[in-house]
């Protein structure tokens, strides 16, 4: 397999989307609004990327956060919460918050697997930091470590009751920058201390199945590379004081934190050892330069990505009903 995620287009494959991703056999896919039009065409087709390699385990990816983020709109599927309500609720009953997020998350996973989409990129790990860019913000499950660890370990339980496999994100740490990198590269110039408390909830979740990093400079530990192309991020940091031993993907290698060609981010994102490059764009010169630049996927990272994608367990549709009603009737008290 290609050590690459790739977008598409639009709607439906086009003839040459057809031809190259069977020839490329890219890890796997990334869905955006733009590739949804109603619960038949998605399923049609994700059901047509599965049949290109003959691989029912592949990832199909969807950032469905909830709140802000989603790319499976009102009114065709149901609004979810972000995560500030369950924040919120944490404050005053942290079990109910528990598992309040823990339906919402499997509730999420089931209008996934409905249409086959198999890895959600959440939760977010990113601890939230006052006075710090918004790009977070909401998003967030908390400012303090041990609430976001704990709502994420239930965030991850949910989604693989419905069927999907979690990626927690960004590590090692999102929360306290100051830019947007889809727009320029965020530097943080925090000490060791302080980035103590970002990596706390990573460090906690360490068996998360996927994870994706961020496209952030942390000067106390590489002030020339971001974490997604450094190599000491990603081999002291993240494997080593995180212990993280899942999939690692990067974040969109096309967001302006990086610099070069499409080609020369994404090597450079493997060389540094992330397992694979996400390119969410589907722009086909793009994914055809990528494609001659990164290579095979490891062995190591395939056996990761085997042991994610078994993670997930086998959905109970009819649980949905129930599902949202509990999420409401605990998230009522906040």
């Amino acid at each position: 397999m290609l050590a690459a995620i790739f977008g598409l287009v639009g709607e439906s494959l086009t003839s040459e989307e057809r031809r190259f991703f069977r020839d490329a056999n890219p890890v796997g896919y990334i869905l955006f609004s733009r590739n949804v039009a109603d619960k038949a065409q998605l399923r049609a087709l994700t059901s047509e990327l599965r049949a290109l390699n003959g691989r029912d385990d592949l990832p199909i990816l969807i950032d469905q956060e909830g709140g802000r983020i989603v790319r499976l709109e009102p009114p065709l599927w149901p609004q979810f919460p972000g995560g500030a309500p369950f924040d919120a609720l944490y404050e005053i009953a942290p079990m109910s918050a528990i598992e309040a997020i823990r339906a919402n998350s499997e509730a999420i996973a089931l209008v996934l697997s409905e249409v086959g989409v198999s890895v959600n990129c959440l939760p977010l790990l990113d601890v939230r930091q006052p006075g710090a860019h918004d790009i977070i913000g909401d998003r967030a499950l908390g400012s303090e470590p041990m609430r976001v660890a704990a709502l994420g370990r239930a965030v991850l339980d949910g989604l693989a009751l419905g069927g999907c496999v979690g990626v927690v994100k960004h590590i090692p740490g999102h929360g306290r920058s100051m830019a947007d990198s889809h727009l320029e590269l965020p530097v943080v110039d925090a000490g060791e201390a302080e980035l103590e408390i970002d990596i706390a909830p990573f460090a906690a979740l360490a068996d998360a199945p996927m994870a994706m990093t961020a496209h952030v400079v942390y000067t106390a530990w590489d002030n020339l590379r971001c974490a997604t192309l450094s190599s000491y991020v990603i081999d002291t940091i993240i494997r080593g004081r995180i212990g993280f031993s899942g999939l690692l993907m990067s974040d969109d290698i096309d967001m302006k934190a990086l610099a070069g060609s499409p080609g020369e981010k994404a090597a450079a994102a493997v060389a540094a050892g992330c397992d694979l490059a996400l390119d969410c764009w589907g722009r086909m010169d793009d994914m055809v330069e990528i494609a001659a630049a990164v290579g095979e996927m490891s062995d190591e990272g395939g056996r990761r990505l085997g042991v994610a994608m078994a993670s997930a367990q086998a959905p109970q549709p009819d649980r949905f009903d129930e599902l949202v009603a509990k999420r409401d009737a605990l998230l009522a008290y906040a």
